[in-house]
């Protein structure tokens, strides 16, 4: 059964009018990189509670979230509304099985995310165990505008920190932005465009993370599998390992 630890809202920085990070300080809890937790809001009906990835990485004095606004929500447009100094209960123990400790060596290991699904990324790219595991990082961040693209100055430190180990990869589908690439992913996969934008082979000797959407999920793997690439489980170790909640 969930415990609950009272935190208070440090900072909400609006990314556009659906998208936003909050940071929350609470007491230290331990978790690992690419976990979650749930975030409750005690409303006159009742507790509303839902689960979101940490941002920061193990030792923060911070624990953050990137949250993407939904109009009929329950929560988010709540969360949205926070001000420094509100109330937030935050969920313990930390859950999931998206993490490192979970996915096999491989040749690269490859990020692939959309929309608020970069989130646990972050938190893994701020440990020391992904930079000493994988000679070669590929960050995937696709999206529908470049607004979305958040957290670019992180990425572009880990980039200055990494710059032969790091590569960013954004895909914007309905703007044209310098850099990004602006199809569907699995198109992106089948032609080799992808591979050849972030100089990566991507084969039965990569790991892949895919976080995000479901439909993205779905459509990546299935493709992935087409091409030989087999679904990590953990009494039969591969090369394809999914999150498997949308938040």
């Amino acid at each position: 059964m969930a415990q609950w630890l009272s935190g208070t809202v440090t900072a909400n920085h609006h990314w556009h009018a659906n998208l936003f990070s909050i940071k929350v300080q609470t007491p230290p809890f331990n978790f690992i990189a690419g976990q979650f937790v749930r975030l409750a809001i005690d409303t006159p009906d009742g507790r509303v509670q839902r689960a979101y990835s940490l941002v920061n990485s193990p030792g923060s004095s911070e624990a953050e979230f990137l949250v993407s606004t939904v109009a009929d929500g329950l929560l988010s447009p709540l969360l949205q509304q926070l001000k420094m100094g509100d109330k937030l209960d935050v969920s313990q123990p930390a859950s999931g099985f998206f993490i490192l400790d979970e996915v096999p060596d491989g040749d690269n290991l490859w990020l692939i995310s959309s929309g608020t699904g970069i989130g646990p990324y972050l938190s893994m790219l701020g440990t020391h165990t992904l930079w000493q595991r994988f000679k070669h990082i590929v960050l995937v961040h696709t999206v529908r505008t470049i607004a979305d693209l958040a957290y670019r100055d992180y990425i572009q430190h880990w980039q200055h920190q990494y710059p032969n180990q790091l590569h960013y990869q954004p895909v914007v589908t309905r703007e044209a932005m310098s850099g990004a690439l602006n199809k569907r992913l699995p198109e992106l996969i089948q032609t080799g465009e992808l591979q050849r934008a972030c100089k990566q082979a991507l084969n039965e000797r990569s790991q892949v993370m895919l976080c995000g959407n479901p439909q993205m999920i779905t459509d990546t793997k299935d493709l992935l599998q087409s091409m030989g690439l087999k679904k990590n489980l953990r009494r039969t170790p591969g090369n394809i390992t999914v999150e498997q909640y949308w938040q």
